[in-house]
């Protein structure tokens, strides 16, 4: 089993959920927030999940308070922005941190694999991991990259 999928989360209505779950899935891990000029992301990730979800593409949602105060909000708040505001229907976890001394494993793991411009942190809010069905982390893109611009990468990913 792949270091990844021996990792787990709690979902945001706080239910343990193993990686492991995900074994044989391509897997795009985003740091979300519902207060940031990159939220609208929300809704590129939903088409390429729907679009690409029966091909095997699984989004995981993780929100992230550290970037400018900008997911202040509770699961209930989180939930409201993800679903109501941008029909959101894949998972969204926990609140974690994705820097410091509190980094979830999940991001640890990640930033370690795929470690960036700035050394092992990570910069902003809607900063996205592809996982390949191995569990082997593949590619990383800035918070600036519009999940349009990834589908790319995604398609060539499930064909291989």
């Amino acid at each position: 089993m792949s270091a990844f999928h021996q990792l787990a989360a709690n979902s945001l209505r706080g239910e343990l959920v193993s990686m492991a779950d995900y074994a044989g899935k391509l897997v795009l891990v985003v740091n979300t927030a519902s207060h940031c000029g990159f939220t609208p992301q929300y809704a590129g990730l939903e088409r390429l999940y729907k679009k690409y979800a029966d091909q095997g593409l699984m989004v995981l949602g993780f929100p992230c308070n550290q970037f400018g105060k900008q997911e202040p909000g509770g699961a209930d708040e989180i939930a409201q922005t993800c679903h109501v505001n941008y029909g959101v229907s894949f998972p969204m976890f926990e609140k974690v941190a994705v820097n410091g001394h509190l980094t979830h494993p999940v991001f640890g793991y990640l930033k370690e694999a795929l470690p960036g411009v700035l050394g092992g942190r990570i910069k902003w809010n809607f900063t996205k991991f592809l996982i390949g069905r191995d569990g082997k982390p593949l590619k990383r893109f800035a918070p600036i990259t519009p999940p349009e611009k990834m589908e790319a990468a995604i398609r060539a990913a499930l064909e291989s």
